[in-house]
C-alpha cells in the first residue's frame, strides 16, 4: 500500500470512529438521556509527499501573517497629524517633572517625553506637557487626552489589566519609605503608634501603608490629600507626624519643597517595591513598541558608551554591527517601528543616553541627588538591561 493511500485510509477510519462516538443514544436505554449533538470542527491536515529514500518528511515552513488588532498605528498617526506629542506628567515633583525658573518643564520623567518626541519628529521640543494629579492621571490616558503617561506611577497587575494599560519599561526602580522630622524621636514604624501620616489619595502608597500597618498591628490615622503640594504642605506645617511616598519622591520633595530639608530624615524601612515607568493604552501595539524601544535605546546607548557629545563621531566610524543598527547606519529597525531609521540617533543626539538623563536631573551635582543604586546598568550591578537591537 502506498503512503498516500495509507494516509487516506487512516483519515476515513478516524472519521468513522468520531461519527460513531457522537451518534445520539436511543432514549430510555439503560435510563440514559439522549446525548446532545456535538459540532465537529474540521481540521485540515497538510502532508508533504516525499520519496521513501529521502527519509521522513520535513516540517512544512508556513509563512505567518501577523494580525494587527483594531487601533494599530492610530496613536502615531494622531501624534504626527497634530505635529506634537501630548505627554502626561506630575508637574510638581522636583527632579522628575516640574516647572523650572524659566517656566519650562524639566526633570527625569519629562526628558523621556522629549526622547519620544525626538524619536518621532527628530525634534525633542515638539512636546505638550500635561500636568496630572494622582486622581485624573489614568482618566486622561484612557480618554486619549494624552498619548503617554510619563509620571511617577507604579506598575501593578490591576493597572495593567483592569484599567486597560500597558506599562512599557521600568525607568526607575523605587521603594516606598517614610519621612519624619529629625527631632521627632521617631526611628521605627512602631514609634508611629497612634500617630498621623500624610499620604496622597488614590495611590498604591495609600494602600501599601494600610497593608503594612495592619500587618505590624500599628494603629494610625491617615491624612489624605489630592496632590504633592497639599501633602507636603500639611507635613511641613506639623499637621502629620510623618509623610509616606516613594523614596525618590520623599528625597526630591524634601530637598525641593521643604523649608529646611536637613531637618527631615527617612526611616530605615522599605514598605514596598515601586517599579515606575511610562504607560500607554491597550490596543495599539505599534505605539507600545515605539515607547518601549525609545527607552531601551537610552539604556543601550549608555552601555555602548554613546553620548550626545560623541554620537556623531561614533555613527561615522563604528564597526560594531549592533551599534550600526541602533544608529540607523545599517538595517531598517526604525521602519519596523513606523519611524525613520535615525530615530535612536535623534534620541541620543537631542536628549542623551540614560546616564545623561539621570545625571542631569538626579545626579550628584543636582539639588535632588539620588544615588543610582538599582537604577544602574546590569553591568554595574543594577537592573537596567536592553534587549538586542537586531
Amino acid at each position: 500500500m502506498s503512503r498516500k493511500i495509507a494516509v487516506g485510509f487512516a483519515f476515513f477510519l478516524m472519521l468513522a470512529l468520531v461519527l460513531a462516538a457522537c451518534k445520539p443514544a436511543a432514549p430510555g436505554v439503560g435510563g440514559e438521556q439522549p446525548v446532545k449533538t456535538v459540532e465537529v470542527i474540521k481540521t485540515v491536515v497538510v502532508t508533504v509527499e516525499v520519496p521513501a529514500e529521502q527519509g521522513p518528511a520535513p516540517t512544512p515552513q508556513v509563512k505567518i501573517q501577523i494580525a494587527q488588532a483594531p487601533g494599530f498605528g492610530e496613536t502615531l498617526k494622531a501624534v504626527q497629524g497634530r505635529g506634537k506629542l501630548i505627554c502626561g506628567v506630575n508637574g510638581q515633583l522636583p527632579g522628575f517633572s516640574f516647572l523650572n525658573p524659566q517656566g519650562d518643564f524639566a526633570g527625569f520623567d519629562a526628558d523621556f517625553c522629549r526622547a519620544l518626541a525626538a524619536a518621532i519628529f527628530g525634534d525633542a521640543g515638539l512636546v505638550e506637557f500635561r500636568p496630572t494629579t494622582t486622581q485624573e492621571r489614568f482618566t486622561v490616558l484612557q480618554t486619549s487626552e494624552i498619548d503617554v503617561l510619563s509620571r511617577n506611577t507604579t506598575w501593578s497587575l490591576v493597572r495593567d489589566t483592569e484599567l486597560g494599560f500597558n506599562f512599557t519599561v521600568v525607568t526607575f526602580y523605587d521603594g516606598q519609605g517614610i519621612m519624619v522630622p529629625k527631632n521627632s524621636g521617631i526611628s521605627t514604624l512602631k514609634d508611629l503608634e497612634g500617630g498621623t501620616i500624610c499620604v496622597q489619595k488614590g495611590t498604591t502608597t495609600e494602600l501599601n501603608l494600610a497593608d503594612t500597618m495592619a500587618t505590624e498591628g500599628i494603629s494610625y490615622t491617615p491624612a489624605v490629600f489630592d496632590d504633592v503640594n497639599a501633602t507636603y504642605g500639611a507635613y511641613a506645617e506639623g499637621r502629620c507626624d510623618a509623610v509616606t511616598s516613594d523614596k525618590s519622591q520623599l528625597s526630591s520633595v524634601a530637598k525641593g519643597l521643604l523649608p529646611v530639608p536637613d531637618d527631615h530624615v527617612l526611616l530605615d524601612v522599605t514598605l514596598s517595591k515601586e517599579p515606575l515607568g511610562p504607560l500607554v493604552r491597550h490596543g495599539d501595539d505599534q505605539w507600545f513598541d515605539i515607547v518601549k524601544w525609545t527607552i531601551f535605546a537610552t539604556f543601550a546607548a549608555e552601555q555602548f558608551g554613546i553620548t550626545s557629545a560623541n554620537v556623531e563621531e561614533i555613527r561615522g566610524s563604528t564597526t560594531n554591527p549592533e551599534i550600526k543598527r541602533l544608529l540607523g547606519v545599517e538595517g531598517d529597525l526604525g521602519l519596523k517601528l513606523g519611524l525613520t531609521n535615525d530615530w535612536a540617533y535623534n534620541i541620543i543626539k537631542l536628549v542623551g543616553n540614560y546616564g545623561e538623563i539621570y545625571d542631569r536631573n538626579l545626579g550628584e551635582g543636582t539639588p535632588t541627588y539620588i544615588p543610582r543604586g538599582q537604577n544602574s546598568l546590569y553591568t554595574n550591578g543594577g537592573l537596567l538591561y536592553s534587549p538586542p537591537f537586531r
